[in-house]
């Protein structure tokens, strides 16, 4: 049984709000991570609003680039296509152009998934360099301070699409998941890894997005049809930033409780 969960639904007249938004609660959580145990550990996302993100995060006309400990910060994805960092669909590309070439993040704290590697070595070796990063042992799993995820029109999030093998993946950490309607492979962090982050927030904008999102967050629970429905963390807690246009579906007001 899906554990019960309370969403904090944030709306925005805009997408740049929206992007504004995550930038502040990508620095404010950053901060107080460091400021409780040292160093922040953070997992993102791909995506146009993330692009905006971080550019909002390295512009130094913003208040994010002076403020953020940067030298305590351990940067992490969320999934990652399954082709060489320098291709155009990679997603460590677009954060490499849009915020680490312009932030003093030291290159030991970017941990990126090797999407270039066979998917099933990619994964594996992306588990291990989490273990041995958090210092995990046995069957621990590791707690992220902040994961920032998106929502396909098909509800699915991360590398997780609807239907596929990697819904059923438990144990791992991390899965190389085939994704036949795309025809490729991807490479996941696994749902329950999410679901143990500290905050956990989605990033949605376009009214394109309304109709999954009623689904997801109003409609039965079928995630295998929706894996983004997988998604309900054990701090009971989930953030929904959204412009006007993917929220106008949803019922109004400032939460959402899923039982």
């Amino acid at each position: 049984m899906p554990r019960p969960v309370t969403i904090t639904n944030r709306v925005f007249p805009t997408s740049s709000e929206v992007a504004f938004a995550a930038a502040e609660l990508f620095a404010s959580t950053v901060a107080a991570a460091v400021e409780e145990r040292g160093l922040a550990r953070v997992a993102i996302s791909g995506g146009s609003t993330p692009k905006v993100v971080f550019a909002l995060l390295a512009d130094p006309a913003q208040p994010f680039l002076a403020s953020i400990p940067w030298a305590k910060l351990q940067l992490f994805w969320v999934d990652e296509r399954c082709v060489a960092p320098t291709e155009p669909d990679s997603n460590y590309r677009m954060t490499n152009e849009q915020m680490l070439s312009k932030v003093p993040l030291p290159a030991e704290n970017i941990h990126r998934m090797e999407g270039e590697l066979d998917p099933e070595v990619a994964a594996a070796r992306y588990e291990s360099d989490i273990r041995n990063t958090f210092k995990l042992e046995g069957a621990e799993t590791p707690t992220f301070d902040l994961i920032l995820l998106g929502m396909g029109d098909d509800g699915h999030t991360a590398s997780l699409f609807p239907h596929t093998e990697g819904l059923d993946a438990i144990a791992p950490i991390v899965i190389a998941n085939h994704v036949p309607q795309k025809d490729t492979w991807r490479i996941s962090l696994t749902w329950p890894v999410i679901n143990q982050g500290r905050e956990v927030a989605f990033l949605i904008e376009g009214a394109a997005k309304a109709d999954v999102l009623h689904a997801v967050f109003t409609g039965p629970y079928q995630p295998e049809t929706y894996p983004s429905q997988l998604i309900r963390p054990a701090s009971g807690r989930l953030t929904l930033l959204l412009d006007a246009g993917a929220a106008s579906k949803l019922p109004a007001g400032d939460t959402i409780r899923l039982s």
